[in-house]
């Protein structure tokens, strides 16, 4: 295997060190995790799709509903006051 050298800034490496599953996780290790996870390799259904599209139409039309007036509707009075504060 053949290694490259990268530079980062301290607080980009020590944002990676905080995402290590474990402490003796390499570098390549978790940058290959990372980056695998960035991909989706499962394309959408033509469902999926469809139901996208109109929900981009109902939020173009201006049928939308705030986190808070749904918690209300669902009675959740302790999780709209965390919102407040």
């Amino acid at each position: 295997m053949s290694t490259t050298t990268v530079q980062l800034r301290s607080e980009t490496k020590a944002k990676l060190d905080d995402l290590k599953l474990y402490p003796r996780e390499t570098y390549d290790e978790l940058i290959g995790r990372l980056a695998d996870a960035a991909y989706d390799d499962e394309s959408l259904s033509p469902e999926e799709i469809e139901a996208i599209r109109v929900s981009e139409r109902d939020i173009e039309a201006g049928r939308v509903r705030s986190l808070r007036e749904i918690m209300r509707d669902l009675g959740d009075d302790r999780a709209i006051r965390s919102l407040v504060e």
